[in-house]
């Protein structure tokens, strides 16, 4: 259910815009793709799991926030991102 350390490194290497950036908006939105990820194939088989449901509502909303946050900065690093992720249709 949870993302292991390799994972999350490769990510941040990834989707990091300068060497040891693990706090910008494009690496936090990425990892917290991966945990959403994650979390929707454990509903999957446990549908009747509503303490961790909680906890991926609060994941998807926190991504909102960043995306949005970073929608308001630079709508070219937005745009970019969630091409990469596949967030939007």
């Amino acid at each position: 259910m949870s993302i292991t350390p390799e994972r999350k490194s490769a990510l941040v290497k990834e989707y990091a815009t300068h060497e040891g950036d693990t706090g910008s908006p494009e690496v936090q939105v990425a990892v917290l793709s991966e945990r959403i990820a994650n979390l929707t194939e454990h509903f999957k088989t446990h549908k009747k799991d509503n303490h961790s449901r909680r906890g991926l509502l609060m994941l998807v909303s926190q991504r909102r926030r960043l995306l949005d946050y970073l929608k308001s900065r630079d709508t070219a690093r937005y745009t970019s991102l969630i091409g990469r992720l596949g967030l939007r249709k």
